[in-house]
């Protein structure tokens, strides 16, 4: 049962009543009652508002709570009221009156769900509310077509949208389950997996799975600490199965995360502090990741500064999730399928632990809502704090392990660079897709991928069939 009386408490602390709720003390007027619900169904919609709310026993003005008298069982010609409001509505709104007391005041709250797909009507009439006014939407006929969209928008689904792009191909996605041990069927994992919409056609869904998603996902690198500082770099991980994005950009985190060393206090052992959470990252990814709002055609977008990360992801929550709800862990994903995918494939879990892990290691503070956004921010944890050290030497380092390799351990030659590139580039790679690549003999490609895996700049995860490359940030630390 939803906690109502912190909902009261958070709606009353609104400066001003809001488009999507309203206050009144014993007003009741049964015909204007279902506009208000039209009403604040509608504005709900448009405020990205789960609900929208009518409540009685608080003054408009002041917000004071006075109590009510308010009866909702009464009846309109003879007919409940509940009954009389349905019958009225269209499409049926699932509206529901509850009564309580708070501050031993008699209260009765009307919760009214958000409009879906289309607008809600009573008696054949679209409301809206424009500020604490109610009006009738078709004497707004610019708010009345942005209504319309919105809901359109938010009907949109990866599942039921049609991809931008027909010709699409999976390699990179069957090595991924080949990767994880899972098998997929050439003739009827497009059905297994939702890849196409009920006419036949791609959804977006497979565009994002496919080996060239289209939607670049982009990291940058800012050498202060705001978006006016000098951008040192910008790293692109998408135009490629989203899965492999993914996994990429959490292993660049692994780079970044320099391990420090705490001098403070110490007595006889050295204690190594990393720059940021290493799980409050991963889930803070995968979380942007899962629940980004894609149907906009716009990925997750992630910054670095001096003094921390920012993840951004598009859209806000689930129209049936609420604020305590998500910091509690109660998930409610965004995108169903996508979702699915990911516990499929075991990089994410539904145990409910991402954004709990997240405020353990930090607080709720580092979670912004805005209207179209939700931005996890992660400071950094540096040990000298008189010292903002540039972030330069921060992706310096990263760079140096990650994208480029430690010639003093062994060298390379135009091969093995191009090697490791298309390693890194897709980890699930064959020899035989490395044959065609490089268009160079099976032999040498052999012979190649033992001298990497000598000097320690590879390993091979997993079984040869079904497993995958790592390249190594340290070389000289994996020869063996």
């Amino acid at each position: 049962m939803r906690d109502y009386k912190k909902l009261l408490i958070d709606l009353i602390e609104n400066a001003n009543e809001g488009e999507w709720f309203e206050f009144k003390e014993n007003w009741y007027e049964p015909n204007q009652l279902g506009e208000y619900i039209s009403a604040l169904a509608n504005a709900a919609a448009m405020n990205n508002k789960p609900y929208g709310y009518l409540i009685w026993g608080i003054t408009d003005d002041t917000h004071d709570i006075v109590g009510t008298s308010f009866d909702f069982t009464v009846a309109v010609n003879k007919e409940p009221l509940e009954h009389y409001l349905a019958r009225q509505l269209t499409p049926d709104t699932a509206f529901l009156f509850h009564e309580f007391h708070f501050l031993n005041k008699r209260l009765v709250l009307l919760e009214v769900p958000r409009a879906n797909k289309i607008p809600v009507s009573f008696k054949n009439n679209r409301y809206i509310r424009i500020g604490s006014s109610k009006v009738n939407l078709l004497k707004y006929p610019e708010r009345e077509a942005k209504l319309f969209e919105e809901l359109r928008r938010e009907s949109m689904s990866l599942k039921n949208m049609v991809a931008d792009y027909q010709d699409l191909q999976f390699t990179s996605l069957f090595n991924y389950y080949s990767g994880a041990g899972i098998k997929l069927s050439l003739d009827t994992f497009e059905v297994t997996l939702g890849l196409r919409t009920d006419d036949g056609q791609y959804n977006m869904l497979a565009q994002l799975l496919s080996d060239d998603s289209h939607i670049p996902i982009r990291l940058s690198v800012f050498s202060g600490t705001t978006k006016a500082a000098p951008l040192y770099m910008v790293k692109e991980f998408g135009n490629r199965c989203l899965l492999v994005s993914v996994t990429q950009i959490l292993e660049y985190g692994d780079v970044m995360n320099i391990i420090q060393a705490d001098e403070r206090h110490r007595v006889a052992v050295r204690k190594d502090i990393p720059l940021f959470n290493t799980n409050a990252y991963r889930e803070a990814i995968i979380n942007a990741f899962v629940h980004n709002k894609w149907t906009d055609g716009n990925a997750p977008m992630i910054s670095v500064f001096s003094d921390r990360i920012e993840i951004l992801s598009r859209g806000t929550l689930a129209s049936k999730q609420t604020k305590e709800g998500f910091f509690r862990g109660a998930s409610v994903p965004v995108n169903t399928e996508l979702a699915n995918i990911f516990l499929q494939l075991h990089v994410s879990e539904r145990s409910g632990r991402g954004v709990p892990t997240i405020i353990e290691a930090y607080s709720r503070d580092v979670f912004e809502f805005n209207e179209n956004t939700i931005t996890v921010t992660l400071p950094f944890n540096r040990m000298d704090s008189n010292k903002v050290e540039e972030i330069t030497n921060i992706v310096s380092e990263a760079k140096s392990n990650y994208g480029m390799l430690n010639s003093e351990v062994a060298p390379l030659n135009k091969t093995r660079h191009a090697i490791l590139a298309y390693m890194k580039e897709d980890p699930f790679v064959t020899q035989k897709q490395l044959v065609a690549k490089l268009a160079i003999s099976s032999s040498t490609v052999a012979n190649n991928i033992s001298y990497l895996k000598k000097y320690g700049y590879i390993r091979r995860i997993g079984p040869d069939r079904g497993g995958y490359w790592k390249v190594c940030q340290n070389p000289q630390n994996n020869v063996k």
